[in-house]
């Protein structure tokens, strides 16, 4: 369900039009050191909102966001208020939960996930729900169907009861398909000049030792929405390529790589084959050749009669070269979810080229 819940809040690279706004609550019980509720709201995978039961207070955690107050003076306290009655339901949840499924003492964990996305050039709007329970997925709402479907027999009387509630059932779709995506065009009006806002990367060539892979890196490129990927005269191959996670930085761009296993290209075939950079909202590519001479690589030939020790300086550069492959190493090994050769990624690829 982590894995999951992250993937959800992270991954926006469907569609270029694609936009998103995600309320994400957790209640727990027996948590040393942590609230036992927290709530948290997503804008296009930005973090603009934050309550929890400590300070029972509803605050913006991005800047741009206070300017809310201008258009609607009410709005945090009218957010924490919707808060404060959530996390009494939390509470209540977490005591009813541990009945169905016979549990006593120790942490247990309640996670909701719900809200709504909105294609900006389309204009259709669709609404999701999500509920766990220490870590399972329990309740999984369908929103065209209308309907709340469980996965443990112990929420089949919830599923019933919620099911044959249309009330709550119309609710729902009146808060994630009307006024959700209201407070989505809002919030990216608000923040415009932040999300709207592109930042080309830098590209690096990275090889740990001269049999490994060579690892094409973009990091500091926003916005989420882009394709990388490794061609031969000039065509896209799948071949031999590893795509890496797509990854937030600490000042809110991304990163991202993709590996081309060299183990069947031929010396004489370097020249034939590049790294590909490709964002939403550039006109033109972004690319690398595969070229030795700019690769960056920790691995060292010394020769056999040599006995001069390594100065400070270059010892200092393995080390920073070093760091840096093996953080790509930990791209590679957690496999691509959000980038990767699917279907998807393949047609992002070729609309990023027809924008072009």
């Amino acid at each position: 369900m982590i894995e999951l819940m992250l993937l959800l809040l992270t991954c926006h690279v469907a569609s270029p039009a694609l936009h998103s706004l995600k309320h994400v609550y957790t209640a727990s019980s027996e948590v040393p050191n942590f609230p036992d509720f927290v709530a948290v709201v997503f804008v296009d995978g930005y973090q603009t909102d934050r309550y929890d039961s400590v300070t029972k207070t509803t605050v913006p955690t991005q800047t741009w966001m206070s300017r809310v107050m201008a258009d609607d003076p009410e709005y945090w306290k009218r957010q924490t208020l919707y808060w404060e009655g959530q996390e009494q339901i939390g509470r209540v949840n977490i005591e009813l939960l541990k009945a169905r499924f016979n549990h006593t003492e120790g942490i247990h964990v309640i996670q909701v996930l719900n809200g709504c996305e909105w294609d900006d050039e389309t204009g259709d709007v669709f609404g999701f729900g999500l509920i766990s329970y220490n870590g399972d997925d329990i309740l999984i709402l369908d929103m065209k169907a209308q309907r709340w479907i469980a996965t443990k027999p112990q929420l089949l009387r919830s599923q019933h009861k919620w099911n044959n509630d249309k009330s709550w059932l119309e609710f729902m779709e009146h808060r994630l398909t009307k006024e959700c995506p209201v407070r989505l065009k809002n919030s990216l009006e608000y923040g415009r000049s932040t999300l709207n806002r592109i930042e080309l990367p830098s590209l690096s060539l990275l090889q740990k030792i001269p049999s490994s892979p060579v690892s094409c890196h973009a990091t500091g490129f926003y916005p989420d929405r882009a394709a990388m990927f490794w061609s031969r005269d000039g065509e896209e191959i799948h071949e031999l390529v590893d795509h890496g996670e797509l990854l937030e930085n600490h000042d809110g761009t991304f990163q991202m790589s993709v590996d081309l296993d060299l183990s069947l290209v031929q010396p004489d075939d370097w020249w034939r084959y590049k790294c590909v950079f490709q964002l939403s909202g550039v006109e033109d590519d972004l690319f690398t050749k595969l070229d030795p001479a700019v690769i960056r690589t920790n691995w060292v030939e010394e020769p056999a009669d040599s006995t001069l020790p390594i100065s400070l300086s270059a010892a200092v550069a393995v080390f920073i070269i070093l760091t840096a492959a093996a953080g790509v190493s930990v791209y590679k090994k957690r496999k691509a979810k959000c980038i990767s050769n699917s279907p998807d990624n393949i047609e992002l690829s070729k609309k990023l080229r027809a924008e072009s």
